[in-house]
């Protein structure tokens, strides 16, 4: 009797485990979606932003202009945000206004 209960612990053990990777494997999988919200409005993961286009008008105004088509391009594609306007908003896009160059400074225009 002793061995049947010791397999129903070690059963039970096993069970607890599967739903723990279970529940760990769907919180990455929510997390992944929510990190591709943009302006509100939850991007599926198949849907990507045109980066040419939103890098073209972020970069407009900017002195440096191919310095800073290439750094938002970069930007664009890890995060798939770019902020509106020429400068700033970066609140809209918090992916994209963490990311940092090896230097700690930040590597988005």
């Amino acid at each position: 009797m002793a061995s049947a209960s010791r397999l129903f612990v070690l059963y039970f053990v096993m069970m607890v485990f599967v739903v723990q990777m279970y529940l760990e494997a769907a919180d990455v999988g929510a997390s992944t979606a929510a990190g591709l919200q943009t302006n509100g409005m939850n991007r599926s993961l198949l849907q990507t932003i045109d980066c040419n286009a939103a890098c073209g008008q972020r970069c407009k105004e900017a002195s440096r202009h191919k310095v800073c088509l290439r750094a938002c391009g970069t930007c664009c594609a890890k995060c798939n945000c770019v902020p509106p306007g020429t400068s700033g908003n970066k609140d809209v896009c918090p992916c994209y206004a963490s990311l940092k160059t090896h230097g700690n400074k930040p590597k988005c225009p």
